[in-house]
């Protein structure tokens, strides 16, 4: 099955058990055995397989025994495939987890799921906590329920790296944000570290709870674990719907500096010893904090860049390689922009509008490309990412008149579904602002795909 970039969050397509076949390659192993969608694979090499893993794990070598159900008739067929050196087998299963997905057994003070508006649709509130997951999606999992007999799957199959959270190391602090299975996950934590399993780890801060001591005594525990080759620390984040929380480190920028100068010394003998920072602060801090965004080596390569690590600092170098690189494509995009009297607006969050404001004068010196940032009235609260951008907001925000306008939204306000975390679908959104006169289109959100997608909607390719 194809790799994703990013999880397929509040999927509303029904999820069934089986591993169902959704695609198959023309001229492939599954295709010249008469493999076809819709059809459902019962056993690899005489076992059911459970997920994706179990899959690759039987199915790694040049042949392999399938036992296929097929419901047009009930039948089940036993056949074999045979593959190259290198070869894929050429089928694709319509999920990564056959048996179902596994579900969260704690009641974190921080879970955003508990914040969501009352009318949020359910596929919303599945607070998911599947090992799984973490390593075939790179979900942060907190290990509280897992098994031994999967302590062990993990360590055997060599599912590495995983992404795990901590959020605090102390027993008092771990079960006060977490409940009372906070000790499992360091059981088996330190069980997969002992295994060889590297792991990318994860705080999420709270202010009062897992910060000032509490924090240097996790950061202190973690360094002395060298199999924890990244440790990610993104701040609480609360809706209007928050009981329990009202505030959090956008509102303190005192606080959040406070955070980043007690990482400085961690990431200084990280460096020395090992040659990474290692402890790495998510965007916001320094946006909070009015700092600067630390350069890219900082950042060890992204590992956890979808934790929002980094973004900022990828986004800013990428628009400089764009205006060294394609500084043709740039003048041509600008030029089109004033043949056609056109102005430019790129959708984004209020966090990321001033980052995304340099892209805009890249672009164009002159003026006719700019940001649109949404302020997030849905959740409200603390949230202002690119990400949870909802249909609501955007309509509700964007000017009745957009004739004129080219305007940009970004992909990741939709899910795979093309649908808003409020429901709407991006054919209906594309279809309101195309009436109120604009031309416009989707782009993933960093100067090169903004430049790509430009290109195309000004028909210059």
């Amino acid at each position: 099955m194809a790799e994703q970039s990013r999880a397929d969050y509040a999927s509303t397509r029904a999820r069934t058990t089986g591993a169902w076949v959704a695609a198959v390659e023309e001229g492939g192993p599954a295709w010249e055995a008469g493999i076809e969608p819709g059809m459902r694979i019962e056993r690899v090499n005489g076992v059911v397989p459970r997920d994706l893993i179990d899959w690759r794990w039987e199915a790694d070598g040049a042949c392999c025994e399938l036992e296929v159900f097929d419901p047009r008739d009930g039948s089940v067929t036993p056949c074999e495939l045979w593959r190259e050196p290198g070869e894929d087998w050429g089928i694709d299963f319509t999920d990564v987890l056959f048996d179902g997905i596994r579900t969260c057994v704690n009641a974190c003070q921080f879970c955003f799921m508990a914040m969501l508006p009352p009318e949020a649709r359910a596929t919303l509130t599945l607070r998911d906590d599947d090992y799984r997951l973490s390593f075939l999606q790179g979900n942060f999992v907190t290990l509280t329920n897992v098994s031994d007999e999967e302590t062990e799957r993990i360590v055997t199959c060599g599912l590495s790296p995983m992404n795990v959270s901590i959020h605090a190391i102390t027993p008092e602090a771990r079960r006060s944000l977490i409940g009372r299975h906070a000790d499992r996950g360091i059981e088996v934590l330190e069980r997969l570290l002992a295994g060889g399993i590297e792991v990318h780890a994860q705080i999420v801060l709270c202010p009062g709870i897992n910060d000032g001591p509490e924090l240097a005594a996790t950061l202190d525990w973690v360094e002395a674990r060298p199999g924890i080759t990244s440790l990610a620390i993104v701040p609480l984040g609360y809706t209007k719907h928050s009981r329990r929380f009202k505030s959090s480190y956008s509102d303190d920028p005192e606080a959040s500096r406070a955070v980043v100068h007690l990482l400085e010394p961690y990431q200084e003998r990280a460096r020395r010893a090992l040659g990474i920072t290692r402890f790495q602060l998510s965007d916001e801090f320094y946006l909070d904090a009015d700092l600067p965004v630390p350069p890219a080596e900082t950042y060890d390569g992204y590992p956890q860049f979808y934790d929002g690590i980094g973004m900022l600092r990828s986004f800013l170098d990428e628009t400089e390689l764009v205006a060294r690189d394609r500084m043709t494509d740039l003048r041509a995009v600008d030029n089109a922009l004033a043949e056609k009297n056109l102005r430019l607006e790129l959708v984004c969050g209020e966090a990321a509008a001033e980052t995304i404001g340099t892209f805009c004068r890249t672009l164009s010196p002159d003026g006719r490309a700019s940001t649109r940032s949404i302020r997030n009235d849905y959740f409200g609260g603390d949230v202002n990412v690119t990400g949870l951008i909802v249909s609501e907001d955007l309509l509700g925000q964007m000017p009745s008149d957009l004739s004129g306008t080219l305007a940009v939204l970004p992909e990741v306000m939709f899910n795979f579904d093309r649908l808003t975390l409020d429901g709407d679908t991006q054919d209906h959104i594309l279809d309101e602002l195309r009436r109120r006169g604009a031309l416009v289109t989707v782009s993933v959100p960093n100067p090169g795909d903004y430049l790509d997608a430009l290109i195309a909607a000004l028909n210059l390719s």
